[in-house]
């Protein structure tokens, strides 16, 4: 019995990227600066710890944040207000971050993208970034 063929991962993030547009750095600063996006830092805790955080990025670990962003569910923040919240998901170098945008998608999260990057783009850009680990 044969099933689907297999992808291989570089093909699946670039079938992922075709459905939305990523954001550059300075435009997700921008945006967040004018209220206009919610910034959600997906990395682990030691990264956090590691390099830093982006000042008033909500901390969401990865393996929590449909649970957290579904405007629907139980476990929403207070953020997850409706489907049209600009949600830019940073992880460390723009690769699970993608994905994690995509899985927004499926819930309806329509405005859903990610950092160009990821959080390391972020400070080699001279955005600013905070000492700590931050908090859910």
């Amino acid at each position: 019995m044969s099933g689907p063929r297999p992808t291989g991962i570089d093909a699946l993030l670039e079938r992922v990227r075709a459905g939305y547009r990523r954001i550059a750095p300075q435009e997700a600063y921008d945006a967040a600066e004018a209220g206009a996006a919610l910034l959600v830092d997906i990395r682990y805790a030691a990264l956090r710890e590691r390099d830093g955080v982006i000042p008033g990025a909500l901390v969401i670990e990865r393996n929590e944040l449909e649970w957290r962003l579904d405007p629907q569910g139980s476990h929403r923040l207070p953020e997850a207000t409706d489907h049209d919240v600009r949600v830019v998901v940073v992880c460390n170098e723009g690769y699970a971050s993608s994905l994690a945008a995509e899985s927004l998608h499926r819930l309806g999260l329509h405005r859903a993208t990610d950092l160009v990057g990821g959080f390391q783009a972020w400070r080699a850009t001279g955005l600013p970034v905070a000492v700590g680990s931050g908090s859910q």
